[in-house]
């Protein structure tokens, strides 16, 4: 199927905003991944099984502003295999190939960025890759306001305390005073299982986004500072997106 390849150093994520999409079909063709992607973040891949090289050649046989696809977590199963997924989430974001490079053993890897937020509405099996119906999401701002600030706070003492975790500082990026924006931010770069990720790309707008973050990050920067460790099953390295 996909690997997920580590983002590169100096890879960041993109502050311009979800993009409008060109696709008119509103049957899309999915990849069903162990990730959760949000509009704005990158996702670098390594695709090797058969059916996705079959959804490679068709993307690019596509205009480049086509080239998407429907990034869906996985709910249960897994990534390889033709039964591998049983279940799926229900919002998930588009991917728009940014680069591509193709190996002599036919695998390929490519970047990629988060679009926009769709809503999967039922599966079509005929392909050899999975698509789906869907409706796209709104991007409202919510009554946002008084959260901006809040969230940038509790966002500097997180990575504070995650930095001092890893006997290091960790510089914190200029954060955005779009509410839209500062929330895919923080839902992009924090060190968070998958289901509080799912969270936060499937709350209604971006004031319900940044009062859940709000409250997690308060949360986990406690846990930082009184524990001195990771809660169990997280992992310790900080992505390269926040260097």
């Amino acid at each position: 199927m996909a690997r997920k390849r580590p983002v590169p150093p100096g890879s960041d994520f993109h502050s311009d905003g979800p993009t409008v999409l060109s696709m008119s079909s509103p049957l899309i063709p999915l990849f069903p991944l162990g990730t959760v992607l949000v509009p704005g973040a990158p996702l670098p891949l390594h695709i090797f099984e058969e059916r996705y090289r079959r959804l490679m050649a068709d993307l690019l046989a596509l205009a480049p502003a086509d080239r998407q696809f429907g990034v869906v977590a996985i709910r249960a199963g897994h990534e390889v295999g033709t039964d591998g997924v049983r279940a799926l989430h229900e919002v998930g974001c588009m991917a728009l190939i940014v680069s591509s490079q193709a190996a002599p053993d036919g695998s390929y890897d490519l970047d990629s960025i988060g679009t926009a937020r769709f809503r999967l509405l039922s599966l079509d099996s005929e392909l050899p890759y999975l698509r789906g119906t869907v409706d796209w999401l709104p991007e409202p701002a919510g009554d946002s306001a008084a959260l901006v600030p809040l969230v940038c706070e509790r966002y500097a003492a997180y990575r504070l305390a995650l930095g001092a975790l890893r006997g290091t500082t960790l510089e914190l990026p200029e954060l955005p005073s779009d509410p839209r924006l500062l929330s895919y931010l923080v839902a992009a770069t924090v060190i968070a299982d998958l289901s509080d990720r799912q969270s936060f790309l499937a709350e209604y707008d971006a004031a319900a986004r940044l009062a859940a973050e709000s409250r997690w990050l308060f949360r986990e920067a406690a846990l930082l500072r009184e524990l001195s460790a990771v809660p169990a099953g997280r992992m310790l390295d900080v992505p390269g997106s926040l260097n």
